[in-house]
Parts: structure tokens; C-alpha cells; sequence
């Protein structure tokens, strides 16, 4: 019989069918006559109940259908008498695919900490916490490929090696296949590159920006998505050295057409997860953060504020808070001054825009003013920071100056700089971490628990 899925089978009404189900098992208890098997198979949150009469099967047999063990039954859909569940099923036939010693199989019914399931993450995707993330996590991602290929938007594939830095920050992860115990040197001691594999230094990409620039120069509107990775000993809730990111890049565009294209890409993916994640978010809304339904509503529901970063900062300065970090014009925000602009001053979430050119990166368009650039950060409820973009610098002489300015290589960036050359033109994007995005709609405390095998300082386990 072919297999049915159990989340077509928790809200039907089409009872009294044959149906065959296959799954793991969650729960069993009963008694001498009856046992009641809690199965789920990760199609959703909710476990069918499976009705086993003991006399039919034999004790024997179902001694092995303990919590973790893989079965498949063929059996009877009825509607539920029991409380929790509109339908059960009523076992004809059971086949074991696997069992799980409950003497060491870790994920008994209890309650296990978020820290323990992380040094286990090979299995906790079968629980009903990291089941709901992870589906969550697809729906997202399906909803931001949606959303740009409506807006005639080209997905653009960037390179994960690369010999550029992006973001001129420096924590970047080598490549290389020369030998590090003893490689090639050149003839004044230092690393002889040009032996190795791409004949020079390169790395794993910090963001796909710069290559994505080059195709919104081609094609008009282009995003990534993909993943990144930053070298940085970072042990925080908020920092993994791999992650993803979605970055759309435009032509013709200014920063405010950036900032209403954030606005409104942020609006439909969380509207999206709310129709298709429903009883995944209600479940995480129940059991770790009773008010993340009101927060992902009070996003939809909210036009964002709008003000320069100077007014922010003279808001703080004026709110007779006293924050952790000190405020001042030049400082880079930190959460909890980025938080307090949205959840205490506005109560909505607020665009940052102007801010101090040396706190942001080189490419971003500078304004009149000279101290400040055309940046934009979106800022989120609890989470602060959730996007970051800018207008990008067009003008070849004031990119160059810039980038002289920070003393950045040349040899690096010829092929960026060329685009300033050969037909340059208004262009902007922005930057969305999908770990950072997914925290947010799953209303989770720490990034490591919205991808399924986290990398961070001294862990690349599984």
C-alpha cells in the first residue's frame, strides 16, 4: 500500500479507509489489552496515534516499538474518541525498520535542553522543537525564491572561493593545497603562493556582494543566496563562522527604492511563514516564546519608521536611558540601542539611514555631507539588526579614493573597479542573514539552533 503522509492525515475528515503510515516513534503507553503509539514522520508537528491491540500482535513483537524505533503500519483511519487528535489509527499490520535501545537512545520523553540537542544534532531533528525549525526553515527559504522570481528578479550564483575581501574586515577562511606543514616559499621567506592551486591567495567568500553587483550591471536585478562564512572567534548567540545569506543587488535604483524593496521583501516572507507554518509557529509560540505570534504580526502590520542615523542617535542621547554601551555620533549601534528605537521610542520596526562613512563599508554611496554614506539597517523587535544596505558608490574617483583611503589592495578589486569605468550606473542592494531571519520567525535565543549543523569557534562536529 502506498504510503500516506501523516500531516494528510491529522485534520481530514475521510475516515473508516485502509492507509498505511510510516514513521518514528515518539511515545508508547497502554496497558495489557491496548497500546497507543505516538508516530511522526517529520511531515508536521502533530504525531497520529496508532491503536495496537496487544492479543493480535503479541507481546513479544511489540516489545521493540520503544521511543526512536522506525515502523510502518497498515491499518484502519477512524475518527478519535481520545482527546488531542480528530483520527487515529486502528493497526492491522506493523513492520519494524529499525529499533532504539531505550538504554541509550538520548531522546527519551522528557525535557532536553537546547545545549544538550546541539551535542547531539545529529538526531534532534527528530524532535518536535528542531522538526518545526527545520521545517520553518524550508518554507523561508522557498518564500524568498518566490518572492524575487515575482519581482523578475534573476537568481545569481557567486563564488564561494574568492580572492577578494568584501567586506575589508579580514576574518576569512583560507583555501589552499599546498602542504601547511612545509610550503613553497619565495625568496624573501614568504609563502609562495603562485604554486598554489589558483596560482594566488584565495579564500572562502564573506558575502557575494561584489560579484552580485556585476550581474545587476547585466541584468538589471539580481539576488543571491547562498552560503558565507566569517573567521571570526566570535562564542556569541548571534555569530556562526558558516551561514547563509540572500542579497539582492539592482540597477537603477536609489536608497530609497532599496529601503521600500526591504520593507516589502521582509513583509511577504514572514506573511508567507505565517499561512504555511501555522501550526509549526503556534507550537514554538506555546512552548518557547508566547509572544513571537504578536511580534511577527506587529512586523506585517507596521510601517516602518524612516529616520537618519544622526536623529537616531539624538534620540538616545535625549532618552535618559542608560544603555551598557555609551551613545555617541560615530558609534556603531548596538542591539540594545538599535531595540530601543523600536520596541520603547517608536514602538515599530525602523530603517537607520546616513551613517558615519567610517563605520561603514567602502562601497557605499557617499553623500554631499562627506562624513556619511547612503547605508540603510532594517531594525527588528528583540533581534535588532536583521538586514544592512546601502546605496552603492558609482563614482569610479570617489570608490578610489575610498578604498586608497582604507589602504584596501588594488590587486584584488581591478575587476570591481572596472565596472565604475564601463558603463557605471545607479545602482543598490542589501544584505539578510538567513540564520538571522529565521531566529526572528522562530522566536529562538541562539543561532546555533536554526541550522541544522551549526560551525562556530572549536565545532564543526556531525
Amino acid at each position: 500500500m502506498k504510503r500516506t503522509k501523516i500531516v494528510d492525515l491529522v485534520n481530514t475528515t475521510d475516515y473508516n479507509r485502509e492507509v498505511c503510515v510510516k514513521g518514528w516513534v515518539r511515545t508508547r503507553r497502554g496497558n495489557k489489552n491496548v497500546a497507543f503509539v505516538a508516530l511522526n514522520d517529520g511531515s508536521i508537528v502533530h504525531s497520529i496515534q496508532v491503536v495496537v491491540d496487544i492479543a493480535q500482535f503479541g507481546e513479544e513483537f511489540l516489545k521493540p516499538i520503544t521511543t526512536g524505533a522506525c515502523i510502518a503500519v497498515n491499518g484502519l483511519l477512524v475518527e478519535s474518541q481520545g482527546q488531542g487528535q480528530t483520527a487515529e489509527i486502528q493497526a492491522k499490520e506493523i513492520e519494524i525498520y529499525g529499533t532504539a535501545d531505550p538504554a541509550v537512545y538520548p531522546l527519551q520523553k522528557k525535557g532536553h535542553s537546547l545545549e544538550f540537542l546541539r551535542e547531539i544534532a545529529y538526531l534532534r531533528p527528530r524532535t518536535n522543537t528542531f522538526g518545526a525549525i527545520f521545517r520553518i526553515r524550508h518554507h523561508v527559504a522557498f518564500a524568498i525564491h518566490e518572492y524575487f522570481n515575482k519581482q523578475g528578479f534573476f537568481y545569481f550564483h557567486t563564488p564561494l572561493i574568492t580572492g577578494s575581501d568584501a567586506e575589508g574586515a579580514g576574518s576569512m577562511f583560507q583555501v589552499t593545497t599546498l602542504d601547511v606543514a612545509n610550503p613553497p616559499k619565495t625568496e624573501d621567506g614568504k609563502i609562495d603562493y603562485s604554486q598554489d592551486f589558483f596560482g594566488h591567495s584565495t579564500n572562502l567568500t564573506v558575502s557575494g556582494q561584489l560579484e552580485g553587483e556585476l550581474g545587476a550591471m547585466a541584468l538589471g536585478g539580481i539576488y543571491t543566496f547562498g552560503p558565507t562564512f566569517r573567521a571570526e572567534n566570535s562564542n556569541t548567540p548571534r555569530h556562526l563562522a558558516e551561514f547563509w545569506m540572500i542579497e539582492p543587488e539592482i540597477a537603477f535604483i536609489d536608497i530609497n527604492d532599496n529601503m521600500d524593496l526591504a520593507e516589502d521583501f521582509l513583509k511577504y516572507v514572514i506573511s508567507y511563514a505565517l499561512k504555511h507554518c501555522k501550526d509549526d509557529i503556534e507550537f514554538l509560540n506555546k512552548m518557547y516564546d508566547n509572544e513571537l505570534l504578536d511580534r511577527l504580526n506587529f512586523v506585517i502590520n507596521n510601517e516602518f519608521v524612516r529616520l537618519t542615523y544622526t536623529e537616531g542617535v539624538e534620540i538616545l542621547e535625549k532618552s535618559g536611558k542608560k544603555f551598557e554601551y555609551p551613545v555617541y555620533w560615530g558609534a556603531d549601534l548596538q542591539s540594545e540601542h538599535e531595540r530601543y528605537l523600536v520596541e520603547d521610542h517608536f514602538k515599530r520596526p525602523v530603517i537607520l539611514t546616513d551613517y558615519p562613512k567610517e563605520i561603514k563599508s567602502f562601497y557605499m554611496k557617499q553623500n554631499e555631507d562627506g562624513k556619511t554614506v547612503r547605508g540603510m539597517d532594517v531594525l527588528f523587535p528583540k533581534i535588532g539588526e536583521i538586514i544592512g544596505g546601502s546605496e552603492r558608490e558609482a563614482d569610479y574617483d570617489k570608490l578610489l579614493n575610498r578604498v586608497q583611503e582604507l589602504n584596501m589592495s588594488l590587486d584584488s578589486l581591478w575587476w570591481y573597479m572596472d565596472t565604475r569605468k564601463f558603463g557605471t550606473a545607479p545602482h543598490a542592494g542589501f544584505g539578510l542573514g538567513f540564520e538571522r531571519l529565521i531566529l526572528f520567525i522562530t522566536g529562538m535565543q541562539n543561532i546555533r539552533d536554526v541550522i541544522p549543523f551549526p560551525r562556530t569557534p572549536k565545532n564543526a562536529e556531525f
